[in-house]
C-alpha cells in the first residue's frame, strides 16, 4: 500500500479571495482534510511567500512579478496566510515554495522522503498553476499521483474542466473528494 499524503496548496487568504465562486470550495476541501485525518494520512499545506523587497522574484518570471505588483505574496503579510477555514492544526508541516510548483525553492520532496511517503493526493488554487505545476513534477519524481478535482479550483471554469477532465487523468487517479474519503474510510491505505 502506498504511504499518502494530502496537500493543501495555496489555500491563502489573499488567493481565496481572488478565486474563491462561492460553489462551496472551501467546505469541500475540509471535508478532504477532514478525511484524511480520520484515516491517519499526513496533511502536508504548501504557501507561496516571497521575500519583503523581492530578492528573489526575477522580472523574467511574468506570473510572479504580475503577482508582486498586484501585492501579493509577501511573506509575513496576513493575506499570505492559510485561509482560516482550513488552517493547519498544531504539529501539521507547513511548506513554503517560491514559485509556482510545490517543489520549487521548496523543501517539500525532502519532507516526503524522509517519511516515506511515495503518493500524493492534490488539492490547491489554481489547477492552471500549483497544481498543475506540482502534478507534472510529483510525476517526474515517480509518486503515486491522485487529484481531487472539486478541492481543486481555478479562475478559469474552462482551464480547469479540461485539466481535470483531459490532462490529468493521463498521470493521475482523478477522484470527486466524497469518493475519495469513502475510498480512504475504507482502506486507510488507498491514496
Amino acid at each position: 500500500m502506498p504511504n499518502s499524503a494530502l496537500l493543501v496548496m495555496d489555500v491563502q487568504r489573499d488567493i481565496v479571495a481572488i478565486a474563491d465562486d462561492g460553489s462551496g470550495y472551501l467546505t469541500r476541501l475540509r471535508r478532504a482534510i477532514d478525511g484524511a485525518r480520520a484515516a491517519d494520512m499526513p496533511v502536508i499545506y504548501v504557501v507561496i511567500a516571497l521575500r519583503p523587497g523581492n530578492p528573489d522574484v526575477s522580472p523574467h518570471n511574468r506570473a510572479v512579478t504580475s503577482a508582486v505588483r498586484a501585492g501579493l505574496f509577501t511573506e509575513g503579510d496576513p493575506g499570505t496566510e492559510i485561509h482560516d477555514d482550513v488552517a493547519p492544526r498544531p504539529g501539521d508541516i507547513v511548506v513554503t515554495k517560491r514559485r509556482g510548483s510545490a517543489f520549487s525553492g521548496s523543501d517539500l520532496d525532502l519532507v516526503l522522503r524522509t517519511r516515506g511517503i511515495d503518493s500524493l493526493v492534490l488539492t490547491g488554487i489554481a489547477t492552471s498553476a500549483v497544481v498543475l505545476y506540482t502534478l507534472c513534477q510529483a510525476n517526474d519524481l515517480d509518486f503515486g499521483l491522485t487529484v481531487l478535482p472539486d478541492a481543486c479550483l481555478d479562475t478559469d471554469p474552462e482551464a480547469h474542466k479540461f485539466l481535470t477532465e483531459k490532462l490529468f487523468p493521463q498521470w493521475a487517479d482523478v477522484v470527486a473528494v466524497d469518493d475519495w474519503v469513502k475510498a480512504v474510510a475504507a482502506d486507510p491505505g488507498a491514496p
